[in-house]
């Protein structure tokens, strides 16, 4: 299976160093921070709603977008950017706050489809609790399940992908791992809904990659892969494969298995270190076709497969090793 066609990255990240890449602009635009992006090799964009909003159109993206020859691989919600919403957007226990949650994510799936787009991404950060007795959790759940079951049919022809993580800024998520996500969308039983996996979502809740993969090709559909790293203590977002390049590797051999051929997006933070944006997608970029390559050579070796289906760790591991070391 050839590498994935198309990656995108965090655009908010492209805004590092705005003072000597824009010298004397007062206002970075959405527009600016796509052609910085597009300079890095990357070729399609995830926009967040509302926030890549507020300074052009939906059409006027999508032209500029084609000028660039990016492709646009889908939305994803932001409710952070709504003060409101800081106890929660669908657990909120006000009704009219969580209606209003509601709402916008209506008009993100309308500007959606206006750009000519069908995924939209929900990462419900601010929905959770952070003390005990905070909140009613029969509540929050039968809250949320009825938001994301409103929002799943406003647009049968765009996806809708769940992506968790265990906390941040709550001290709970609502939604914190696999297991929980999949029983959310069990319930909700739309054919458009199912799941991002974020490689440092999925360190931190303690689980492994390729397993996480396995599970929601087996139970829902996997439809968005967010490439990055870290230490499993928190959302480090360092650039792929850079602590972790085996369980790496092992989720690309998953996803080739899968005939995965969606984009990959690089959800890393060069803004922690202040890293060249652009120095470190290109980084990403290679990192993944190199490690592709690797796990092509894997995905089809009859050896590895016994060794597997024997759970021989030992020679597993050396033909891994092997793979990736050329020796």
């Amino acid at each position: 299976m050839a590498p994935p066609k198309h990656y995108a990255a965090r655009l908010n990240a492209f805004k590092i160093g705005a003072d000597i890449h824009w010298p004397g602009k007062n206002r970075i635009t959405t527009i600016d921070v796509l052609e910085r992006a597009a300079s890095a090799g990357l070729d399609a964009a995830d926009l967040n709603y509302p926030d890549h909003f507020q300074d052009a159109a939906p059409t006027k993206l999508r032209n500029a977008m084609e000028g660039m020859g990016m492709k646009l691989n889908g939305l994803a919600m932001r409710y952070y950017t709504e003060s409101g919403f800081k106890l929660g957007a669908f657990t909120n226990p006000d009704k009219e706050v969580r209606r209003a949650a509601i709402d916008v994510t209506k008009q993100g799936l309308d500007a959606l489809a206006e750009m000519g787009g069908n995924l939209m991404t929900l990462w419900m950060g601010q929905d959770g609790f952070d003390y005990s007795f905070q909140g009613n959790y029969g509540a929050m759940w039968d809250h949320t399940i009825s938001a994301m079951d409103e929002v799943v049919h406003h647009n049968r022809d765009i996806d809708i992908a769940i992506e968790y993580k265990p906390n941040e800024p709550r001290a709970f998520a609502l939604m914190p791992d696999v297991a929980t996500t999949l029983l959310a969308i069990k319930e909700i039983n739309a054919p458009n809904l199912g799941v991002t996996l974020d490689f440092a979502h999925v360190l931190y809740a303690d689980e492994m990659p390729a397993h996480t993969a396995a599970l929601i090709a087996r139970h829902s559909k996997l439809l968005g892969v967010h490439l990055n790293d870290g230490y499993g203590k928190w959302d480090n977002g360092l650039m792929v494969g850079s602590v972790h390049p085996i369980q790496t590797i092992e989720l690309l051999v998953e996803l080739i298995r899968m005939e995965y051929d969606k984009t990959i997006y690089f959800d890393t933070f060069p803004d922690h270190s202040g890293l060249d944006p652009v120095e470190e997608a290109r980084t990403n970029i290679r990192a993944v076709e190199q490690m592709w390559s690797v796990a092509e050579e894997l995905a089809n070796n009859a050896e590895l497969a016994s060794a597997i289906a024997a759970q021989n760790a030992p020679l597993s591991q050396r033909i891994v090793q092997a793979a990736l070391f050329n020796r």
